[in-house]
């Protein structure tokens, strides 16, 4: 097995041992337009009243936390993505972490192009 990095070296430790399991952080930047908010933020209320939550744990209740994602649509959407999806039909694949947030784009629209009309990345 190769290896470079060696035991408290700051580098990194690679192998070219296909059998040695290794972890590996992806990278991912989605830019999405959001045609129906009000769908989103319904849905992501639907499902917050739906989870297993101890609200007597929680700094919020259930209508607080409902009112903060209905306001907040980014946190809305990055609360219904599913991170290990995008991995799960990826054969020698396992989902170990992730995080996720999402945040409005600078200078991005705030409705969806007209019929017809080109978005920003087609002018």
């Amino acid at each position: 097995m190769a290896r470079t990095g060696a035991t408290g070296d700051a580098g990194p430790v690679t192998t070219t041992d296909p059998a040695v399991p290794r972890t590996v952080r992806i990278h991912c930047r989605i830019d999405v337009v959001v045609t129906d908010p009000q769908a989103v933020t319904d849905l992501a209320v639907a499902e917050l009243r739906a989870a297993d939550i101890d609200w007597s744990a929680e700094e919020d209740d259930p209508d607080t936390a409902a009112r903060e994602l209905r306001a907040d649509l980014p946190l809305a959407l990055a609360g219904l993505l599913d991170l290990p999806r995008l991995v799960e039909d990826l054969p020698g694949v396992e989902f170990r972490s992730g995080r996720c947030r999402a945040e409005p784009v600078p200078g991005g629209r705030s409705t969806p192009p007209a019929a017809g009309e080109a978005g920003p990345e087609h002018r």
